[in-house]
């Protein structure tokens, strides 16, 4: 399950993407509506819009079989969980410049500094066991976050400054040290509110960030029905607080291994919702059905994850890593690898054309990462002490099953090889593959990480130094160990920023990704996305972008799947 993978190849501006957008958005920083109803999308309608009937089956790659586990704070497990069971405060669209929908929070006020802001929690919501849900759950989960790091995953109390989170009535208040704004991405939409009743007790509250949670309580559209290896089964909740909501009443989220066997239930109308690549889609896919559609929108990067730890005597070696991306053709493991779907990255790690604003193109070019350079790749290796009779021996941890991470891989592996690397390319379960990610088991990784509304939110996760953790220990997202105190002072200074400081700001982090090459990313990630409209309607599309649509997006997914309903069910 890709995790950003978050993705796309629409050569549309995030900002631009405003087209079709549904009633209840506010720019970031307003106050929210407060109507119940008010999800955007075209299948959001009013309350009870649609009849309850139907189900959707998901087809996303996992690379292994379902661990059965719901944990909202286990990023391993998480994208299973959060949209589906667990919700956030409010949601926000990255396609649509940060537009934000409340959620459980109904509205939201910062103070004139930014430097507080007060969400009012919605009445009425139920836990999917019949308890109430409150603003003392809102407060626990945040304080649960403080008390046990591993459970932050944004690093919001040691990165975001965030002090303090307490509740009065129906208002929960939360304090930083400073202006916080850029990180309301974080707090308000990729934080699962979890029930204090539940997580108070036994192992959740001895051990929250390993606990299993087999049978989660959430206030979420839909419930585990059951969970196999093979499946997992979802009911539509009860108990949800959307009057009418989800329409659909199951969903099926089947365990695949392998991108073949889900493109199949894909193109036979079997699986209605797909994330994955599929090679020459428009004949093997669209053409079987013209209820067979795809959209693919960028908001992130495919990257090689250099280990920068100095326990890794090779990539912890700036010279090896300057070699390595100056040794890629990116247009071609873009062309072969991708099928072209996913344009070639750069090295500033910021994705074009849709974050062309803050793209230095001058400093690329000056470095020379803006196309191959095999000459100076062989000279840096030989400075690093590689040679012919010495060669450079590397290992890349990648997911098994993802056909076009293979293929690309396949692609790297040829060109690396022109420059005396040696590359071993490590096929993993998932399970595997993460805790060799997440520990810095690893020489190199392929992976890619999810983005927000500007590249500062993929630059953060990858270079911010209060993300990562010794080898050994879990980082929350930043695997390649890389430190940098002058990258930190860049990060810290952006949230109390104008606009046009705040560009340059990201200008500056990017000169790093030049300067000391801490990952080196291939591809422009997008948002693999298949959907089928035989009998559901409601979907995400370019002209109503309400969510990012690959299924493995996260709150997002919730959002779809409150937003779409059965054709037949309506008869």
């Amino acid at each position: 399950m890709r995790g950003i993978t978050r993705i796309a190849v629409a050569a549309l501006a995030v900002g631009a993407l405003t087209a079709g957008c549904g009633g209840g958005d506010k720019p970031i920083g307003d106050a929210a509506s407060s109507n119940p109803s008010s999800s955007a999308g075209k299948g959001g309608g009013g309350t009870g819009q649609y009849k309850k009937g139907g189900t959707v089956t998901i087809a996303n790659v996992g690379g292994q079989t379902w661990p059965c586990q719901f944990n909202p704070f286990n990023p391993a497990v998480n994208q299973v969980a959060l949209g589906f069971v667990y919700e956030p405060l409010t949601f926000v669209n990255v396609l649509k410049a940060g537009a934000t929908t409340p959620m459980l929070a109904t509205g939201f006020a910062w103070s004139p500094k930014k430097d507080s802001i007060v969400f009012t929690i919605r009445d009425g919501v139920k836990w999917s066991d019949g308890q109430p849900f409150t603003a003392d759950d809102v407060v626990y989960t945040f304080t649960r976050m403080k008390e046990q790091p591993a459970l932050d995953l944004y690093s919001l109390w040691t990165g975001a400054g965030l002090t303090s989170v307490t509740a009065a009535g129906n208002k929960v208040t939360l304090k930083f040290k400073a202006a916080a704004e850029p990180y309301f991405f974080n707090f308000a939409n990729q934080v699962g509110i979890v029930p204090k009743h539940i997580w108070s007790t036994g192992e959740a509250a001895s051990k929250p960030a390993t606990w299993t949670n087999t049978k989660p309580i959430g206030t979420g559209p839909f419930t585990v029905e059951s969970c196999s290896g093979n499946n997992i089964s979802y009911v539509a909740n009860g108990n949800y607080w959307q009057p009418g909501k989800p329409y659909v009443e199951k969903v099926q989220y089947p365990a695949y291994l392998d991108n073949n066997p889900a493109n199949l239930d894909l193109a036979s109308g079997k699986a209605q919702w797909g994330g994955q690549y599929i090679p020459n889609i428009d004949n093997f896919y669209k053409s079987k059905s013209p209820e067979n559609n795809y959209w693919f929108p960028p908001t992130a990067n495919v990257a090689l994850v250099p280990n920068n730890d100095p326990s890794r005597p090779a990539t912890s070696k700036l010279e090896v890593r300057q070699a390595i991306a100056y040794a890629l053709d990116r247009e071609q493991i873009s062309k072969i690898g991708e099928s072209g779907y996913q344009p070639a990255a750069n090295q500033t790690g910021v994705v074009t054309p849709t974050f062309d604003k803050y793209f230095d193109k001058d400093a690329l070019t000056a470095a020379g990462y803006d196309k191959p350079n095999l000459d100076k790749a062989k000279q840096l290796l030989q400075t690093a002490g590689y040679s012919e009779s010495n060669p450079l021996k590397l290992n890349v941890i990648t997911v098994t099953g993802y056909t076009d991470w293979d293929a690309s891989l396949a692609v790297v592996k040829q060109q690396l090889a022109k420059v005396g690397i040696e590359l071993t390319v490590q096929d993993l379960q998932q399970q595997s593959y993460n805790q060799k990610l997440y520990t810095g088991d690893y020489d190199l990784a392929y992976s890619s990480l999810s983005g927000g509304p500007t590249p500062y939110y993929e630059l953060r996760q990858l270079l911010y130094s209060k993300n990562t953790a010794p080898i050994g220990k879990q980082a929350n997202s930043n695997y390649s160990r890389y430190q940098n105190p002058e990258v930190d002072k860049l990060f810290d200074q952006y949230a109390a920023a104008d606009e046009a400081t705040q560009v340059k700001l990201i200008k500056q982090i990017s000169s790093y990704m030049i300067k000391d090459v801490p990952i080196i990313p291939t591809t422009e990630s997008v948002d693999w996305y298949q959907y089928n409209t035989k009998d559901l309607e409601g979907w995400p599309t370019q002209d109503d972008p309400y969510a990012q649509p690959a299924p493995y997006n996260i709150p997002d997914v919730g959002q779809v799947l409150t937003n779409l309903y059965s054709k037949s069910a309506q008869k």
